[in-house]
């Protein structure tokens, strides 16, 4: 039986300095609804394929909760199946959710909200200069135009970005400036899609010590589009491929470590740390989607640097545990770990970065047992002849974009219920086959025999020409508990969900207790 904890104990541990997981196991969508300032998204139906990963050291101690610890609840089937896995620590939160705010303390609506919460503490002690949309539009139809860039990933860029400006991830803004900006006279305006990145990158221009005046877009995108401006759409402009790291930078990005209290660590120091198995111990590749699929270091996960400190919570599920950040030019992890020392977080530098030689376990736990798998056409056939129900498991906004017709959309906490309309032969629909077979084995044995997968998912449906349906207004909102509708409504075109977004992350450092405002540990400006 899983220990529970009162929500008084699970205060105190998240700040008496020894590692701790605290993970949110309800759905995203719950989990944005309201959660304690150091929770973890791990929903239930993604369990086993994100755990290993957010916490590779077994004997981590970990708490789970959900809404109220009831019996039938995501926090009670976690704890099994996490004891199944080997983790010997497991405690629930008592009451879950609910009680921890009748205990007295706050929920924080949203996600990555130590990381915004951050953001907003920068700009309010540094004073990092910002410019609003009208100015940047009077600056761009100057003489002397300033170069502006976006410090969200491409696919973001991709989605919605500020005329003439060029994607440069915040990660990559140190290594490959230099390229991107000709002279030191020329201003320099970064943006996101709101204000955290945009903060960030600017404030990391000027840590650096970049001679070019440097600005913070106010309120990213959202401000433009508030400002009643056109957004382009689709647009591929990005940083180049080729750089060339020149010694100065190299020097300002681990004196700027340095100043943040970073240190390096060899191959050999990282496997004792390992060896000894009482930390935890994470090893990140902070470089690009491109350099990691090339090659990387056994054991490592992909954290691009400015995504590691904008949604730090997806890549780091572990409080007070080493992380181990690497690069191959000797800028980008330095400047990425000066960040997360301020975040509070044990950063360091592998030495010798990707020529490191390190390699470490896989903390992944093994796949499962696989679900048997059917063709598309098989599946048209059974659908035909009425002998075969299709559950589908993706998010739930893929399946109102389209989905096989009679399909019933579900989520693994709601399986059973979802079995209970359909026929005797189902076969899953899913992104990942292996979250169905997650699904499946919570079920007792005798009513797993007929369960079968689509082979290729829903993108083979719709490649053979099968029959789609769809349903922009199938499912009600309180069935969607994978979805945060508070975070995309916002890029709808919806002004007022736009306001209300930019007003949250406003009034985030109002939330905050003395110990979590206390916890950040920012360079004096």
């Amino acid at each position: 039986m899983t220990q529970t904890i009162p929500a008084a104990t699970l205060k105190r541990w998240l700040h008496d300095g020894g590692e701790i997981a605290l993970f949110d196991v309800r759905e995203h969508g719950q989990y944005g609804e309201g959660h304690p300032f150091y929770a973890v998204p791990l929903p239930y139906s993604a369990l086993e394929r994100d755990v290993g990963r957010l916490a590779p050291n077994r004997s981590v101690r970990i708490v789970l909760f959900d809404e109220d610890d009831s019996e039938r609840g995501p926090a009670r089937a976690a704890a099994a199946r996490l004891a199944t896995l080997g983790y010997t620590s497991v405690q629930r939160l008592e009451g879950g959710a609910r009680c921890w705010q009748e205990a007295g303390f706050a929920l924080f609506k949203g996600v990555n909200v130590p990381s915004k919460a951050f953001g907003e503490l920068v700009e309010t002690l540094a004073h990092t200069p910002h410019v609003s949309a009208a100015t940047l539009l009077q600056w761009q139809r100057s003489a002397t135009p300033p170069v502006v860039l976006d410090g969200r990933p491409v696919s973001e860029f991709a989605a919605m970005s500020i005329p003439g400006a060029t994607c440069c991830p915040n990660g990559e803004l140190a290594l490959r400036f230099d390229g991107l900006v000709q002279d030191a006279q020329t201003p320099v305006v970064i943006n996101c899609a709101g204000r955290t990145r945009s903060i960030i990158g600017a404030q990391t221009l000027l840590n650096l010590g970049i001679r070019n005046p440097v600005y913070a877009l106010e309120n990213g995108t959202q401000g433009w589009f508030l400002a009643d401006l056109p957004l382009e759409r689709d647009q591929q402009r990005r940083y180049h491929d080729e750089v060339r790291v020149t010694p100065e930078r190299i020097a300002a990005a681990r004196a700027l470590a340095l100043r943040a209290g970073v240190e390096w660590a060899d191959a050999g120091a990282v496997r004792s740390w390992v060896d000894a198995g009482e930390r935890t111990v994470y090893l990140c590749d902070v470089r690009t989607a491109e350099e990691f699929a090339a090659g990387t270091l056994p054991g490592a996960q992909h954290a691009p640097g400015g995504q590691l400190q904008q949604a730090t919570d997806q890549y780091l599920g572990v409080r007070h545990a080493i992380v181990l950040l690497f690069d191959d030019d000797g800028v980008r992890a330095p400047v990425t770990a000066s960040w997360l020392r301020q975040l509070g977080h044990e950063a360091w530098v592998l030495e010798g970065g990707l020529r490191s030689g390190l390699a470490l376990s896989d903390p992944r736990v093994p796949d499962p047992v696989a679900l048997p798998v059917i063709s598309t056409d098989e599946l048209s056939r059974r659908l035909a002849d009425a002998a075969a129900s299709v559950v589908d498991l993706r998010p739930s906004a893929a399946w109102l974009n389209g989905h096989v017709p009679g399909s019933i959309w579900t989520i693994r906490p709601r399986l059973a219920d979802a079995l209970s309309r359909s026929g005797p032969a189902v076969t899953f629909i899913a992104d990942d086959p292996r979250l169905a077979a997650w699904a499946v084995s919570d079920l007792p044995p005798a009513e797993r025999n007929a369960f079968t997968v689509l082979d290729g998912g829903f993108a083979a449906w719709e490649a053979r020409g099968g029959e789609v349906r769809r349903a922009p207004e199938g499912l009600t909102p309180a069935e969607r508990i994978d979805f945060l509708f508070f975070v995309h409504d916002r890029h709808a075109g919806n002004k007022a969900a736009s306001r209300a977004y930019l007003e949250w992350e406003l009034g985030l450092l109002a939330q905050l207790d003395g110990q979590e405002r206390g916890a950040f540990r920012l360079l004096a400006p």
